[in-house]
């Protein structure tokens, strides 16, 4: 083989090995149970919100007495393991044997809302041995809206396997990405005030910039109508004095005094009656 066909050999050597390293670093993520075109637009949004989560691993202990010592490991929408390609999401490890158990995978996969929580489901788990006339295990994830916290108090609630049927794993945990959105609508007269607000902004600016580069002015009198507002103050005050008062500044008391001045003496006539004849 010539150096020109063993060197393009080894490039699509080194090619495919590079493609086969990053299908297999990929991790799977959620699939919703069903066809894909049957998936709403709700559970790709929900799955979407989830997204964050992601990369985040969750781990509980539970131990009843000297019979169950478990450890649960859950990731939202990835593979506990990634190299056992068992699509398993949340798995259950006995500490006593180190025997491994699929609560559920995420290839089958249900997710919906309310308000204020996401429900996560796991299903076709590890068939049950003894219960659940040995159905496949599935897990319950409720995620709760806690805002400020990507997340956090990951636990178990219960496992229901006391059933014939539908038996289930219950867990819960909180998390922002559950939250609703926080309304930011202005109020008009928010809308109105910030409008205001800006078109001062603008008039200021705008007429310093004016005063300065095209009239040339310096100083004070860079501001825009500069004469106008150093007579605002004398405009404001006489509009007060119009309005305010109520009556002129020059007009006569509405009361006399009484003075000395206003109590005359009495004419002698009018006390000649009372003299003896």
């Amino acid at each position: 083989m010539s150096p020109p066909c063993h060197t393009s050999a080894l490039l699509l050597v080194f090619m495919a090995l590079a493609v086969l390293g990053a299908e297999q670093s990929e991790e799977r993520s959620c699939d919703v149970i069903g066809d894909e075109s049957s998936e709403s637009q709700m559970e790709r949004a929900l799955l979407k919100k989830l997204e964050p989560l992601s990369h985040m691993r969750f781990n509980v202990t539970v131990e009843k007495g000297k019979t169950e010592n478990y450890v649960y490991h859950f990731r939202v929408c990835r593979e506990v393991n990634s190299t056992l390609h068992d699509f398993g999401g949340l798995v259950q490890t006995d500490r006593q044997n180190g025997k491994t158990t699929v609560i559920g995978r995420i290839n089958e996969t249900q997710v919906f809302n309310g308000s204020d929580w996401i429900m996560l489901i796991y299903k076709g788990g590890d068939s049950y041995g003894r219960h659940c006339s040995g159905e496949k295990r599935r897990a319950v994830i409720m995620i709760s809206c806690k805002r400020g916290v990507t997340a956090s108090s990951f636990s178990i609630i219960s496992e229901e396997r006391e059933k014939e049927q539908e038996c289930f794993y219950l867990f819960e945990m909180d998390s922002s990405v559950a939250c609703p959105a926080e309304n930011s609508h202005l109020s008009v007269g928010s809308i109105l005030l910030i409008t205001f607000v800006s078109l001062i902004a603008v008039y200021i600016i705008g007429g310093f910039l004016y005063q300065r580069l095209v009239v040339g002015a310096k100083g004070m009198e860079q501001i825009p109508h500069f004469a106008f507002w150093q007579d605002l103050g004398n405009l404001v005050a006489d509009g007060c004095d119009f309005v305010c008062r109520s009556k002129p500044r020059n007009a006569p008391a509405a009361y006399r005094g009484v003075g000395d001045d206003q109590l005359g003496e009495e004419s002698e006539e009018r006390d000649d009656h009372l003299l003896p004849m």
